[in-house]
């Protein structure tokens, strides 16, 4: 499948329904509780580092088996063969979105890219992390010293993946309205650090509210903790649902 075809397959969905509910727990059992507990709207979730980490590829089947949608959000940043083998792997567990971190390099990215071009029918869309919305400027600065500042470095690496024959980014909301106009209205572009208005932000340094994430031309938000750790869970995803289809 092609990246203009994993892209509108994935646009063909409603604006209520791309929340992704990030199932950031250490337990495979405790995913499955949390799945369930978000009712028949959680439809899409997240699968990161610690879940996996714990509950590997079976945890992935298992809430497939539920009727979840999967992305699979692992931020590979490896060699090129290594990336390339780890993209054809996300594609036979069934996850919809997968992660590259778009420092990984050109090599990297290319390789990537081009593992999930040849896999037959369809396949998750690749997207690249640009810069991680828990890192400020004096953060970025620390790691990665450079005449860039956030913006620009998310603009460059974006360019760079979408260049390479990435899918789309994972990007800052924030950083959305100008790299828009960097990068144009193709591709795919999914936010974290989101946060209804007066939510705490927690770790989070560059956060947005749902309504101003969709309108800054995010595609699909990840939304973490203002789900899984309110009172009732279903009712906390329904109402970002809802503030998505008005926006809309």
């Amino acid at each position: 499948m092609d990246r203009s075809a994993v892209i509108a397959r994935l646009r063909e969905l409603p604006p209520g329904k791309r929340v992704i509910t990030a199932l950031d727990v250490p337990t495979a059992e405790k995913a499955l509780d949390l799945a369930t507990a978000l009712g028949p709207g959680g439809h899409f979730v997240k699968v990161g580092l610690e879940l996996f980490s714990s509950g590997g590829p079976e945890v992935v089947e298992r809430l497939r088996s539920m009727d979840r949608r999967i992305f699979l959000d692992l931020k590979y940043h490896d060699i090129p063969n290594t990336v390339a083998s780890a993209a054809r792997v996300a594609a036979t567990l069934g996850a919809d979105l997968c992660t590259i971190h778009a420092c990984s390099g050109r090599a990297a990215l290319t390789a990537a890219a081009e593992a999930m071009a040849g896999v037959d029918g369809p396949r998750p869309a690749l997207l690249a992390v640009t810069v991680l919305t828990s890192l400020d400027e004096e953060q970025l600065q620390e790691t990665g010293p450079s005449a860039d500042g956030v913006q620009e470095r998310v603009e460059r690496l974006a360019s760079l993946a979408w260049d390479c024959g990435c899918d789309g980014l994972v990007c800052s909301a924030a950083d959305l309205p100008r790299l828009r106009g960097v990068i144009g209205p193709e591709p795919l572009v999914v936010t974290p650090g989101i946060r209804p208005a007066g939510a705490d932000v927690q770790d989070q340094k560059r956060v947005a509210t749902p309504r101003a994430a969709l309108e800054s031309g995010a595609d699909f938000l990840v939304v973490g903790r203002p789900i899984t750790r309110a009172e009732n869970p279903a009712t906390a995803l329904a109402g970002i649902a809802a503030e998505l289809e008005q926006t809309s």
